[in-house]
């Protein structure tokens, strides 16, 4: 039997959608299949994805240089992407990495401008009276020392980027299908996708980014081998008086004498029911998801109210005049491999790759993610380009 398309990507999240656009350019024959974001969320029985949201940190600077190399290449083409599909979806607010200062036991601090440098990135590293005379409605401890990166970073709009992807993906020439995929199997020499809506299609390779779903049973032959986490995130709606005073503020990543107490945050955030949120996260613990059912189950819910607590302890110790309208508090999950990069690599099939185990760390850097899974299936392989890492996948027994 004949192919339907060349190319499938299953999964429509930042790093599908953004591998459909790369490939679409490249190629004809593509097709992305993954349902919208649901509209009732407590009531949704079908997938979810974690870039239904507003807030993500955006930044050039990381110790790690494949993850650096991978998050300057995709903001690099942030500009590009908003060009050609007319969607804004990154503010350049600055980040600012905080810490204890240097010549203790701790290295974040020293680490960060050590990868500064080695990117040739513009920072600012700011002591503790540095940092409150720059950013005066935090209240940092005194004796910490702070990293700003006030160009090339700050914070995108995950689900705007999805939308500007998937946009010039179609523009492109891609097939886009609002389904959710239950299988994918190796067939007389083609795949066979199945989806939940009983469709039947046929490709000549699939790249399965199906996120923290990617641990499914039976959505694969081999079930990939990968931790996924359930997170909880709270927001804090403030008023646009409110606003005013945290004009300029940066996206923040805090490395805690006490790690549990570390965390990120985003500055005010218009939200789609048009109220601004100041948005933190940072679990004290790791709570595991290992099905399915426990994905959707905990999709469904609004995190876990210790977390809650936790994070707004830390809040209100950071921001001491916050004066929140509401707080509120949602779910979403991150997904680890065991060699801490993305897996970006065939199965046993030459015909069926995976793409997905992000570490949470990963919608910055969606774009060359991307690109790197179009590149595997239109090439075979990843083509060396700089990056230490072969971007392995694992599999369970």
């Amino acid at each position: 039997m004949a192919a339907d398309f060349k190319y499938i990507i299953v999964g429509r999240g930042m790093m599908g959608a953004a591998a459909a656009r790369h490939l679409a350019k490249q190629t004809d024959g593509v097709a992305v299949i993954g349902p919208n974001e649901p509209e009732d969320r407590k009531n949704h029985t079908g997938v979810f994805a974690s870039h239904y949201d507003e807030g993500r940190i955006t930044r050039t600077i990381d110790q790690d240089a494949d993850w650096a190399r991978l998050a300057n290449r995709s903001i690099a083409r942030y500009a590009e992407i908003e060009q050609e599909s007319g969607i804004q979806f990154y503010s350049e607010t600055g980040c600012l990495l905080v810490g204890p200062k240097r010549g203790g036991s701790n290295p974040f601090v020293a680490d960060v401008v050590d990868a500064s440098q080695q990117l040739q990135a513009r920072i600012d590293v700011l002591d503790g009276g540095g940092l409150k005379a720059k950013f005066p409605y935090f209240a940092f401890d005194q004796a910490s020392e702070g990293v700003y990166e006030p160009r090339n970073a700050g914070h995108i709009s995950p689900r705007r980027l999805v939308k500007a992807q998937s946009l010039l993906a179609e523009k492109a020439g891609a097939t886009v299908i609002k389904d959710i995929v239950k299988s994918i199997r190796d067939e007389d020499g083609l795949v066979v996708v199945t989806t939940v809506e009983g469709k039947t299609y046929r490709a000549e390779k699939v790249l399965s980014a199906a996120g923290g779903f990617s641990i499914t049973q039976n959505l694969l032959a081999e079930p990939v081998e990968m931790k996924v986490r359930g997170r909880t995130v709270v927001y804090f709606e403030i008023s646009q008086e409110d606003a005013q005073t945290y004009a300029g503020m940066p996206s923040v990543i805090t490395e805690d004498a006490n790690p549990v107490d570390s965390i990120y945050l985003l500055p005010p955030i218009r939200y789609p029911d048009g109220k601004l949120y100041i948005k933190i996260g940072g679990d004290p613990d790791d709570f595991e998801l290992d099905s399915d059912e426990a994905l959707r189950a905990w999709f469904r819910t609004d995190g876990r109210p210790h977390v809650r607590e936790h994070l707004t302890r830390i809040i209100r110790k950071l921001i001491p005049d916050l004066t929140p309208l509401s707080i509120s508090t949602a779910s979403c999950v991150t997904s680890y491999s065991r060699s801490t990069y993305p897996m970006i690599a065939y199965t046993s099939s030459p015909r069926i790759a995976v793409m997905t185990g992000c570490a949470g760390t990963s919608a910055k850097s969606s774009d060359e993610i991307g690109r790197l899974g179009a590149e595997l299936l239109l090439e075979g392989r990843i083509k060396d380009q700089g990056y230490k890492t072969d971007f392995a996948a694992y599999f369970r027994d």
